[in-house]
């Protein structure tokens, strides 16, 4: 099952449309005898280019040469954004498949994990992968930016997640053996499992996180208006997953210190653990 049902890519559009950036920048429109010499300059037909819709940029005016320049541009933000979605989604998808719970104790039905207890490598690599593998020049900066920002974020929020207390279980509440064999977990959402890193995975997070991995900040100018767009489309992309997001095949075992048949025929787990492998988060 792919990571995010939300679609991305119309979220970045319009994001980065409703920010509008126009093109060419700082332009003023000519006035008194000027506005007649530029009127004079171009063929009529040349003062009514048509506006593509959707497009990333707005014209300044609808002069062929402005609308030509935007619809150029537009273009080429559209494909790297669009680009850089479907690298972050691979890697999101390569990072499901390597996750796994650790160092979780388990007592009776209840498991409980601290900070730390998801881990997965660092999905940077994969994104620049799955993205641009053979960037280079603007192209490799602008990606690094968004990648090891992207990573910087889902990092910070992966490692503060924490499980507590979920009833996952319920065999081992009254088990009739002195030492339970391997048991998969009840699935329960991701959601579930808070995370003081949340506040990392919000649009103006991400976006600041891009920035700061911009060469110089990347605050101003057109990297940022990417970042804003990509953070935002993320941010609503991840929201929506958690719920869905289904931890399973936790492999919890443990002893039963009370069981002493015939007196005591069965008793619930005490410092159980779990056994740490990758796929808690595949499917």
């Amino acid at each position: 099952m792919p990571s995010f049902a939300v679609p991305m890519k119309p979220l970045a559009d319009a994001t980065f449309v409703g920010q509008f950036r126009q093109l060419a920048v700082d332009w003023k429109q000519p006035q008194g005898e000027d506005a007649k010499m530029y009127r004079d300059a171009f063929k009529p037909s040349e003062h009514l280019g048509v506006p593509e819709p959707g497009c990333y940029f707005w014209a300044v005016s609808t002069n062929e040469y402005h609308v030509r320049q935007c619809k150029s541009l537009g273009k080429d933000f559209k494909e790297f954004t669009h680009t850089m979605l479907d690298g972050i989604q691979s890697a999101v998808d390569l990072w499901r498949a390597k996750a796994q719970f650790q160092n979780l104790t388990i007592n009776a039905m209840i498991v409980n994990g601290s900070p730390g207890c998801l881990f997965a490598p660092p999905i940077a690599p994969d994104i620049k992968m799955l993205s641009y593998p053979s960037a280079t020049s603007y192209r490799k900066t602008w990606r690094d930016a968004v990648a090891d920002g992207v990573s910087e974020c889902w990092k910070a929020w992966a490692d503060q997640v924490t499980i507590p207390g979920m009833a996952a279980y319920p065999a081992f509440a009254a088990f009739p053996a002195p030492v339970t064999p391997p048991m998969p977990n009840t699935p329960f959402p991701l959601v579930s499992c808070t995370s003081a890193g949340m506040t990392k995975m919000t649009p103006s997070a991400l976006k600041q996180a891009m920035e700061n991995h911009f060469p110089g900040g990347g605050s101003e100018g057109q990297f940022s208006s990417v970042a804003h767009a990509i953070g935002t489309a993320l941010s609503a992309a991840f929201m929506a997953w958690l719920p869905t997001q289904m931890v399973n095949n936790v492999m919890g075992m443990g002893p039963v210190p009370t069981y002493a048949p015939p007196v005591m025929p069965v008793g619930p787990v005490v410092m159980g653990m779990t056994i740490p492998q990758p796929g808690h988060l595949a499917a």
